[in-house]
């Protein structure tokens, strides 16, 4: 076989591996080339000196190493060298070429290339975008993979040691400036030490994402915890910003709005320190900054080292109060507040294509939520505001699913009119405080005090309200809430409001004395927790921004101040005969088998609440289905004895007449 000149072999040597287009078999293209043919060169250049100064073969087992055979066999293919003599003439050559593809290498850095992106991203210098090459190289070319076992006499090193990279570099003083735990390629992630045997034996791991990035795979590592995507516009920025708010949307805009760059990734702060590795590394492939969501009023430990560690990339902190002064990291930062506003006209049209003021009140954050389950729930906006408060809630207050309307309230036309301003209130919020500037005050909530003997409506007044709004009413139910240990009631309140804020729902307290009463002279210090609860839920209340209902039958009872917050008093009372009438008659269904019950003289006979009148005709349908017969007056009277008689009246026997007998012979006390 005739070989070719020294000169043409060395030309040959530094231009072999990687000269294709992108394809199935792994290939870079040329215009990617540079960095992959300075891999070649530095790798083919040590293994050339190896093969020269290694002197005797060792004796090893046969197929578990490699021998020098094979060697010339990698050699001539990668690089036409064809014997050791050929090798030894172009050793004299191998520093200034090497020195030359170099220089290319660097100059290619500046091309829009996959690799020098990077490069770029991580703020990398040459000597570790050298290593990143030279060890990127081994992994894309089993063949040099090969070559660098060789050079490490061991079949099972395919990765660079350290001791090798001192030999590329000059020696083991230059080992921390490539790959130290300080340098850029560790900090953002892009390669790992495999610390196993002697410290010279450690091997270089480069992260499988940076493989897949260069050969065009955009999916995310699979390491990586659940991220959000946000590009904003292309303005200058500040590399670190902590944002504050109470809307997460409105946190994440102002975020990426405020920070340097482009393009973010949004998550939670990751919990292991693989988490960490990944999303600093995925952001340093995308080019992107990262926003952290903080539930907490203090960083993690993780947060804080790795703000302060991979300072490569722009870094954003999102959370809903301003974090600890002593807990921030060891950088400049820039700090702003995310607006708090609800969703506009705009917002909403861009969610669900409405046109007009928004249907309901919401945050930007509640937005994003719903139209997340407006197509789930068929297109129902109301089914998707009321799905928002799933779970959580449920678990502190009972959901009272409003179907009620109007027409199935009697309440005179002061009342129907005080009710309907409340719907008037919340509804045409965002046009009132939004579009014409009018000051909310502290929040933008409504709080409606209704009070008046059971039975007269307050609840189905509430019921009503959220039917017309297309709100659920969660019920609180004081056994789960009101706790005996100090401080567990405010916490309970507190998980309370903050799952209705999520949802936007109507909270109703029933028997609002008990827990909105007025506060005492402090005797002891259950007089002054007792106290605290009561303040707090006043500050509570004034933060809410949806609908709260105060219902009680002793609203004498209610704090002072509790009632100077309330937008809304309506006094619930007894209705009146005709009223009495109109009740009687809704709550007799139209399947129902009646004969010849005489409703006005019902209505005119007995003063029943609204919620009385349900009893007794609940009672008397009862009666009639047991005795397969009709709803009659005589067992409607009988209904109305025991309703009267549960609230302790004394059945008084001018007003059961004609049917004082027939209450007589159940009751003969009323004789």
């Amino acid at each position: 076989m005739r070989h070719p000149t020294t000169t043409l072999i060395v030309r040959s040597f530094y231009g072999l591996c990687f000269t294709g287009t992108v394809n199935g078999a792994g290939d870079i293209s040329t215009a990617d080339s540079a960095w992959l043919t300075f891999a070649d060169a530095a790798i083919c250049r040590l293994a050339v000196l190896h093969r020269i100064g290694r002197g005797i073969t060792p004796d090893r087992t046969e197929g578990a190493g490699i021998d020098d055979a094979e060697v010339d066999a990698l050699l001539e293919e990668l690089a036409g060298v064809a014997d050791p003599a050929q090798a030894t003439k172009a050793a004299e050559r191998l520093d200034p070429m090497v020195a030359n593809q170099r220089d290319a290498f660097v100059e290619s850095l500046a091309e829009p290339t996959a690799f020098s992106a990077i490069v770029s991203n991580a703020r990398l210098s040459d000597a570790e975008a050298e290593l990143l090459a030279i060890a990127v190289g081994g992994e894309l070319d089993l063949r040099l993979a090969r070559l660098v076992a060789f050079i490490q006499d061991d079949v099972t090193l395919r990765r660079l040691t350290l001791q090798t990279i001192g030999r590329l570099f000059g020696g083991l003083e230059h080992v921390p400036n490539v790959v130290g735990h300080d340098g850029q390629l560790r900090r953002a992630g892009l390669i790992s030490l495999a610390e196993e045997g002697p410290w010279a034996g450690h091997t270089v791991v480069v992260a499988p994402a940076v493989m897949w990035a260069l050969v065009g795979d955009t999916a995310s590592d699979p390491e990586l915890a659940r991220v959000r995507r946000i590009d904003a516009a292309d303005v200058a920025g500040y590399p670190f910003v902590v944002v504050s708010g109470s809307d997460r949307v409105r946190r994440l805009d102002a975020a990426a709005e405020h920070a340097l760059g482009n393009r973010f990734l949004a998550t939670t702060e990751p919990v292991t320190e693989a988490g960490w590795v990944a999303l600093v590394r995925e952001a340093t492939l995308r080019g992107a900054g990262l926003i952290l969501e903080v539930d907490t009023d203090e960083l993690s430990v993780g947060s804080v080292r790795w703000i302060e560690r991979a300072t490569h990339l722009a870094w954003a902190i999102s959370c809903r109060a301003a974090l600890s002064l002593r807990g921030l990291p060891d950088r400049q930062w820039m700090e702003f507040e995310a607006p708090e506003h609800r969703a506009d006209a705009g917002e909403w049209a861009t969610a669900f294509g409405l046109v007009g003021d928004p249907v309901h009140n919401l945050s930007r954050d509640q937005l994003e939520l719903v139209s997340r389950a407006y197509r789930a729930r068929g297109d129902d906006l109301d089914g998707a505001v009321r799905r928002l408060v799933a779970g959580k809630l449920e678990r502190l207050a009972k959901r009272v699913r409003a179907t009620r309307g109007w027409d199935d309230i009697v309440l005179s036309a002061d009342r129907m009119a005080q009710l309907r301003s409340i719907v008037t209130r919340y509804r045409f919020a965002a046009t009132v405080y939004d579009r014409w500037g009018f000051d909310a005050g502290l929040s933008r909530g409504l709080v409606a005090l209704f009070s008046g003997p059971s039975g007269t409506g307050k609840t189905l007044a509430a019921e009503v309200i959220g039917a017309e709004l297309g709100l659920d009413i969660f019920r609180l139910d004081l056994s789960s809430v009101v706790s005996k240990y100090i401080g567990e009631t405010e916490k309970n309140l507190e998980e309370v409001f903050e799952a209705a804020s999520a949802g936007n729902v109507v909270l109703f307290f029933d028997e609002a004395d008990a827990l909105f009463g007025k506060r005492s002279e402090v005797k002891d210090a259950r007089d002054r927790y007792a106290n605290i609860e009561v303040s707090y839920l006043l500050q509570r209340l004034e933060n809410y921004d949806g609908i709260v209902v105060l219902a009680t039958n002793f609203q004498n009872n209610i704090d002072e101040a509790f009632v100077r917050r309330i937008h809304e008093r309506v006094e619930f009372v007894l209705p009146n005969e005709p009223e009495r009438s109109t009740i009687w008659r809704q709550n007799i269904p139209a399947a129902a088998p009646i004969d010849g019950l005489d409703i006005p003289w019902l209505a005119k006979q007995f003063e029943l609440s609204g919620g009385q009148i349900r009893n007794a005709v609940v009672h008397a349908a009862f009666l009639a289905a047991a005795d397969t017969g009709p709803i009659t007056m005589e067992r409607m009277v009988l209904s109305v004895a025991s309703e009267l008689r549960k609230g302790g009246r004394l059945l008084k026997p001018a007003e059961f007449e004609p049917y004082h007998s027939l209450i007589s012979q159940v009751n003969p006390t009323t004789g």
